[in-house]
């Protein structure tokens, strides 16, 4: 039986992020995810850090959120981010109303903007079609996934937290209201008993819930995306128009990732991905960059979003909030066990500090969370970077031209 005083289950930027959170305050955290740190939804994504002008003007709280962790996240995240800035790009046959009503929404929040017209925008982003009518910028940038993950571990670890990459959770045992043990395979095979239990698990958390007789009411859909070589962008591009799919270009150092779709979907471990999708990907980006159309394919991928909607109806997914939920399981007759669910990857230090507020006070630990203003360790060194992402086996598909680890030693050709 090992014993620790806090369990996270999840090895995603949630997750470790809750593991760094805990650990900063002094508190014993154990940490188990089941294939390698970063193999799900962080992983899957596109890897763009939010400004928060995607919802300005849809979901106020996701924006404000969003915009209040990418200064953050620039400032403790060093080589995990890319300062790229971002466009809001209006083409000939976009509603011009809609432009204005985002770049409205953007100033009311604090996002900065800039309108330029259209021979500008060609300027910043020269693949851009002659039907450009303006853009206005955003404070967007990109993050490299495996190494926020990686680097929020091993700085969990630094500060004497246990990281298990490859330990699935197998089965919980709740006595009397309360997790009193878990089940654990792979490299841990053993019991683990916790005073408090951390749901971190994403699209998983829904299944994790079940194990201690919960039932968490989680959204899932799917949305693909495809890398391309095209080296002469950027900037991150966003169509200006009600939310669609591809309308988004997210730049690497040789390609550009191409997003996204959405299909609601019942199994995060059990689902279609349909070609097509990619097809469309391909023709309606290319429409707001138009070499994108034949340029060469690189990697193409599905990630599946957690999001968390107990209210039937979500269609879907686009109008289901990108704001995170801290669930409260002594609600539900199960007093040590929290789980974090919804969010995105901007904001998941922010989650993770909710989290482990709650936390911390269930345990008893009274100290405030500092990751907002603490460096995160190897910040400024990128090779410690990626032997942190080697040694959590945290390499993933969506930074793979730029992360070097151990058996991807030329990034690029993966």
């Amino acid at each position: 039986m090992i014993r620790t005083t806090v369990l996270v289950i999840g090895g995603g930027a949630t997750g470790a992020g809750i593991a760094r959170d805990l650990a900063l305050r002094g508190v014993d955290v154990t940490l188990v995810d089941r294939d390698g740190l970063d193999s799900g939804t962080t992983d899957r994504s596109h890897g763009l850090l939010h400004s928060g002008a995607r919802y300005a003007e849809t979901d106020r709280p996701s924006a404000e959120e969003s915009i209040a962790e990418n200064r953050i996240l620039k400032e403790i995240a060093g080589e995990a981010v890319r300062e790229t800035g971002g466009l809001f790009v209006q083409l000939g046959d976009d509603d011009p109303a809609y432009f204005d009503r985002k770049r409205e929404a953007c100033e009311d929040i604090g996002i900065p903007t800039e309108v330029i017209d259209g021979e500008a925008a060609k300027a910043r982003a020269p693949g851009l079609p002659d039907d450009v009518e303006r853009a206005f910028t955003v404070p967007d940038a990109i993050t490299y996934p495996a190494r926020l993950v990686a680097m929020n571990a091993a700085d969990a670890r630094e500060h004497g937290a246990s990281i298990y990459p490859h330990a699935p959770v197998e089965e919980m045992t709740v006595e009397n209201g309360r997790i009193t043990s878990v089940s654990v395979g792979g490299m841990v095979n053993d019991e683990i008993s916790a005073e408090y239990v951390v749901n971190a698990a994403g699209p998983w958390a829904g299944k994790i819930g079940a194990m201690a007789g919960v039932d968490i009411n989680m959204f899932l859909s799917r949305g693909a995306m495809t890398a391309v070589a095209y080296d002469e962008l950027d900037v991150v591009l966003n169509r200006a128009r009600e939310p669609s799919n591809a309308d988004i270009v997210v730049p690497h150092d040789s390609e550009v990732i191409l997003g996204t779709t959405s299909v609601p979907i019942d199994d995060p471990d059990d689902y279609d991905r349909d070609p097509a999708e990619i097809d469309e990907l391909r023709t309606k980006s290319a429409e707001l960059l138009p070499p994108v159309e034949d340029a060469p394919e690189r990697r193409t991928w599905w990630g599946v979003r957690p999001l968390y909607a107990p209210d039937d109806g979500a269609g879907d997914g686009r109008d289901v909030s990108r704001d995170f939920f801290r669930l409260d399981h002594a609600n539900d007759g199960v007093e040590n066990f929290v789980s974090a669910v919804g969010g995105k990857l901007t904001t998941y230090r922010q989650m993770a500090e909710s989290t482990s507020d709650l936390v911390a006070e269930r345990v008893g630990v009274d100290a405030e969370s500092t990751t907002a203003e603490q460096e995160l360790i190897g910040a400024d060194d990128p090779e410690l970077l990626d032997a942190f992402v080697d040694e959590f086996s945290a390499a993933g598909i969506a930074d793979a031209d730029t992360v070097a680890t151990a058996d991807r030693l030329s990034p690029a050709d993966d």
